[in-house]
């Protein structure tokens, strides 16, 4: 430290012609040891007329690499002493974290255009903020939070599964309620036994994905592609269900709104759609209060309802159901297959226990101790609160109603007509809206998995400001959408559609458990072995009551939807496949290959040729030859916002090409064009009178949806480069799509 604080600070250059009063910022060139006075020179100036750079004690001595460019902003000032540059950090676009890597600010991630800019005003308006991605570990949840975000699904459908159930049972008149309490004794014991199988599949698969990545893993791809596919016809069902039903709770209580129940149920999704905009971490700590009231608010009522049926105010007794407070004609006979039928719809209490296992990744540390902990919680509540309705419902002999729902009956019978009905209902409402909002944090978090598996577009993998997955949160919401209006925001026309999907995953994510133990026999794996075997037949028995017990009431539309899903998933993976083949370069003829005699610069600096590259292929190598031909001074540029996964792309390249110099431009708030431009800007500068050439790598799409799975950020800078004046902008295009190797139709 002694040796650095004797470097000088500044350094004085020739001030650049300016009009009179100008004062703007500008970057100079760096000094090559600023830790040296420099040698005096005869044309320098007279120090009056000099200019003055601060050089950060920081960055005294520091080395630069060959593609750096001038980092400190400065602006103008004047002092006694003459004219001056002064470093401004709170405008400084980007920081040095190495020789050869920078990484850009907030400031350097701003947008260019300004469409881009109001748009990114607005944004952050509505949303917040951008963060930074080193942030995201603070962004996790904790327990609390995580049960009441991805555990709410679980809990809120005991609010609508009991008289899912009891709806089909009365059809057989008094004689099918005697069988409502044992369905739910069944429902409930398959649920604790599905969360025992799933604390497993935690254990064994921290990073998330549940059914798809344990069918993937041990059974292959096609069965992975069915869980995955079952799970997001799931999840999309689940946000037209739950905000149906909880738009239901609230018609109950205010009949007159309820010919408005679908643009309310619409206005919902849009609410939660901005909310998990914001951030899983912001969503969070907003919608965990409503999970937590509704948990004490029902649990209160079964307890109350339970009590009541002890001391003998109720018309049932405590081991005596109650005859029906309504008149019911049969329309029926009682039969197995209404029983079966009525399990089934009773069997939606179970959808939702899978949220938990997906998410794993985003809990706080340990992920998977957390993750098993809530979701045994989660599990407790849930049966508690399930069987607790079951039971008091068949207590008080209420029966489905058609301007209120069941438990909207249970808590006028147990509290009265008072404002402790009002605030029960309104919690009610609160969380079955909530139950959607898990399905908010499973869909995208899915659909990144199988992006970054090559079976979605690319974009599904990419966060947003708030470091959500945005594009799979606002598909997401636009399909539920849909759905609520083709099914008037209906609970029974949509549950025969529900549950078919998560049973299919529950089925297949067991089988895949199943063969994880017989083949590693790892400790203790007998006994998990026949927990999940216990767990295959069970839910393998359940997927097919439900599926043919609900397939022409419109099952058959989500086994439809699964298997079109699965098509697309592998059509998708097999472009992929056949892309990655058609560029690929042997990387053993890369390192022997030799590069093109480099052009003679007779005089001046030359020109600066710029490639941004993402990957080394034949696109990239492509691109680079063309630099090659026309400079001697080449920088190839890549731009990441993970610094580990960066460093591994450098020493690749520096193993394949060293001759190129690499510079990697983090980007923290995981922006492209903006970071690019600041570093033409800055280059422009450090540059001089230099020109500079851009180029641009791409492939030629011969088809519109190759634009679709290619979004070729790179090619977006060109209507920002058309403004410097200075930079010339070329075009590799690269057709991949040669006629021997067209990949088959």
């Amino acid at each position: 430290m002694a040796d650095e604080g004797r470097g000088r600070s500044f350094v004085r250059r020739q001030r650049p012609s300016r009009g009179d009063g100008e004062r703007k910022a500008e970057d100079e060139p760096k000094p090559k040891d600023e830790g040296q006075r420099p040698a005096a020179e005869p044309e320098q100036p007279p120090r009056e007329s000099s200019d003055r750079i601060v050089v950060p004690r920081q960055e005294r001595g520091r080395s630069e690499s060959p593609v750096d460019v001038e980092l400190r902003e400065v602006r103008w000032g004047a002092t006694s002493r003459g004219a001056y540059l002064r470093v401004v950090p709170s405008q400084q676009r980007f920081t040095r974290v190495g020789a050869g890597h920078i990484a850009a600010t907030r400031i350097g991630s701003r947008p260019v255009g300004r469409i881009e800019r109001i748009v990114q005003v607005l944004k952050g308006t509505i949303l917040g903020s951008p963060i930074a991605t080193a942030q995201s570990i603070h962004e996790r949840l904790t327990k609390l939070k995580a049960l009441a975000i991805l555990g709410s699904d679980p809990l809120s459908s005991s609010a609508y599964a009991t008289e899912e159930a009891l709806i089909l049972l009365t059809f057989a008149g008094v004689a099918g309620l005697d069988y409502l309490l044992p369905i739910g004794l069944v429902v409930a014991a398959l649920l604790i036994l599905v969360m025992m199988s799933y604390r497993q599949t935690i254990k064994a698969y921290p990073g998330g994905g549940g059914a798809y990545a344990v069918s993937h893993d041990n059974l292959g791809r096609y069965p992975g592609l069915v869980a995955a596919g079952a799970l997001m016809v799931d999840y999309t069902l689940l946000v037209s269900v739950s905000v149906s039903a909880g738009v239901a709770a609230i018609t109950s209580a205010v009949p007159e709104l309820f010919d408005y129940r679908v643009p309310m149920a619409i206005a919902f999704v849009a609410f939660f759609t901005m909310g998990n905009l914001r951030g899983i971490r912001e969503s969070g700590s907003f919608f965990a209060a409503p999970t937590y009231f509704f948990i004490l608010a029902m649990g209160g009522t079964i307890a109350v309802g339970f009590v009541r049926v002890l001391i003998g105010d109720s018309p049932g007794s405590f081991t005596e159901a109650a005859p029906p407070a309504e008149e019911i004609v049969a329309t029926q006979g009682l039969t197995i297959w209404l029983v079966l039928r009525a399990f089934s719809s009773g069997a939606s209490a179970l959808t939702g226990v899978e949220t938990i296992a997906n998410g794993t990744p985003t809990f706080k540390p340990p992920e998977a101790k957390n993750a098993r902990m809530t979701m045994a919680v989660m599990a407790g509540i849930a049966v508690y609160m399930f069987l607790g309705i079951t039971f008091v419902v068949s207590r008080f002999g209420l029966v489905p109603e058609t301007d209120q729902t069941l438990v909207s009956a249970l808590g006028r019978t147990v509290w009265g007509e008072n404002v402790i009905y009002y605030a029960f209902q309104a919690t009610t409402a609160m969380v079955l809206f909530l139950a959607a909002n898990s399905s908010f944090n499973a869909f995208p978090l899915l659909g990144s998995i199988l992006a970054r598996d090559h079976y979605l577009p690319r974009q599904f993998n990419f966060r947003g400001d708030r470091l959500a997955f945005s594009n799979g949160i606002l598909v997401l919401a636009l399909i539920a959408c849909v759905l609520l209006v083709i099914y008037g925001a209906s609970v029974t026309k949509l549950i025969p559609l529900y549950a078919v999907g998560v049973f299919i995953a529950f089925t297949l994510s067991q089988l895949g458990m199943v063969k994880r133990w017989w083949m590693r026999r790892e400790p203790g794996w007998r006994g998990s072995m026949a927990l999940n075997v216990v767990g295959l037949g069970a839910t393998a028995a359940v997927a097919v009551i439900i599926g043919a017990t609900k397939f022409a009431q419109g099952a058959w539309i989500s086994l439809v939807m699964v298997v079109v899903l699965v098509a697309v998933f592998a059509m998708i993976r097999r472009h992929y496949d056949w892309y990655e083949r058609q560029v690929k370069v042997d990387e053993d003829d890369v390192r022997r290959r030799e590069p093109p005699p480099r052009p003679l610069v007779e005089r001046g600096r030359g020109e600066h040729a710029v490639v941004p590259v993402d990957a080394i292929n034949r696109i990239t190598m492509g691109a680079i030859d063309m630099a090659r031909e026309i400079s001697i001074k080449i920088a190839a540029v890549h731009l990441a916002d993970n610094r580990d996964q960066a460093e591994e792309f450098r020493q690749h390249w520096d193993d394949l090409m060293p001759d190129v110099p690499l510079l990697i431009i983090e980007s923290p708030y995981r922006a492209f064009a903006g970071p690019m431009i600041a570093y033409i800007d800055s280059l422009e500068r450090t540059e001089g009178d230099a020109p500079i050439t851009v180029i641009l790598p791409g492939f030629r799409a011969h088809h519109w949806w190759e634009s679709l799975l290619h979004n070729q950020a790179i090619r977006r800078l060109r209507p920002f480069l058309d403004e410097h004046e200075r930079v010339r902008i070329l075009d590799f295009d690269y057709d991949v799509r040669e006629p021997a190797q067209a990949p088959p139709d």
